[in-house]
C-alpha cells in the first residue's frame, strides 16, 4: 500500500469558485486568483434544469483562458442532455494553456450512464471527476472510482454561493477515503459548500479532503491572497493534527 495515496500525504489544493466574483470583469479576477496563489478556479456551471439556477457555459471559461496560466476545473451541474451534447465544448474549455488535462466533474445523479460520460472526458483529454450531492450515499461512486482523479463531496445543495456548510458530511468523506486507500486509487477528495478557515476546513481535511472549493469563504478577505492563505495554514494544520472544534 502506497503511504502517498492516503489523506495525510497528499498536496492541499486550494480551489476557489468564481461565484462570488463580479463576472463583468471575470478576466481580471482569475488574474488575481492566479496572483493570491490559488492551485485550481472552479466554473461552477449551471444550467437552470439540474440545479435551480442559471450561470454560464463553455464560451465563459474559454473567454478566461488567456488570463491566466492557472488550472481550471468545471462543475457540470447540468443536466444529462446538456452534459452529453456539450461535453466536448466544456473539457476544451477547461484545458491549461498549453492543453494540459483540466478538471471536469461529473454529478452521479444527473448521468444515467455515467462510466460513458467519465470515459468520454478522459478520451477527450480531460481528468474526469465525480461529484455526490448531500443526500447521495458515498457507495453511488464505488464502481466509478478506477476511472477518476478526484471525487467531490459537496458540503451544501448546489446552485447558489453562500450557503451553510453540512457538517453531517464528515462520516461519507471518511468512508471515501477508507475506499480509495484500500483499492490504492491516486484520488483526491474534493469537499465544496460552505467552507471557510476555520472548522469546516479543518475537519474535512481531517476526515480525508485535500481539495477545498471555497466562494464567500475566500473572497470575503480584504484581499484574495489572505483568503488563500488562511485557508491553505488551517488545512494544513489539521493534516499535521492541529484540528478547530466546530465553533
Amino acid at each position: 500500500m502506497s503511504s502517498a495515496f492516503t489523506s495525510s500525504n497528499r498536496p492541499i489544493q486550494i480551489i476557489p469558485s468564481v461565484l462570488p466574483a463580479d463576472w463583468a470583469n471575470m478576466g481580471q479576477c482569475v488574474k488575481d486568483l492566479e496572483e493570491a496563489g490559488v492551485d485550481r478556479i472552479q466554473f461552477d456551471v449551471m444550467d437552470g434544469n439540474f440545479v435551480p439556477n442559471l450561470t454560464f457555459g463553455p464560451e465563459m471559461i474559454s473567454a478566461c483562458r488567456k488570463y491566466c496560466n492557472v488550472p481550471f476545473e468545471t462543475q457540470l451541474m447540468v443536466s444529462q442532455y446538456n452534459c452529453e451534447t456539450m461535453l466536448e465544448a466544456y473539457v476544451e474549455a477547461s484545458k491549461g494553456p498549453n492543453g494540459e488535462p483540466g478538471v471536469v466533474i461529473a454529478h452521479v445523479e444527473a448521468n444515467v450512464h455515467l462510466h460513458r460520460i467519465l470515459g468520454k472526458i478522459r478520451q477527450l483529454g480531460g481528468s474526469p471527476s465525480v461529484a455526490l450531492n448531500p443526500h447521495t450515499p458515498m457507495e453511488m461512486v464505488k464502481d466509478v472510482l478506477d476511472m477518476v482523479d478526484h471525487v467531490l463531496v459537496m458540503t451544501v445543495n448546489p446552485g447558489f454561493g453562500g450557503q451553510a456548510y453540512i457538517p453531517t458530511m464528515l462520516n461519507k468523506i471518511k468512508s471515501l477515503r477508507e475506499v480509495i486507500v484500500e483499492n490504492n486509487y491516486d484520488i483526491d477528495i474534493e469537499v465544496d459548500g460552505g467552507i471557510k478557515a476555520d472548522w469546516t476546513i479543518s475537519q474535512c481535511c481531517a476526515a480525508g479532503a485535500n481539495c477545498f472549493i471555497a466562494g464567500s469563504g475566500m473572497f470575503a478577505y480584504p484581499s484574495l491572497k489572505e483568503g488563500c492563505d488562511a485557508l491553505r495554514s488551517v488545512a494544513k494544520d489539521a493534516q499535521n493534527g492541529k484540528l478547530l472544534e466546530k465553533s
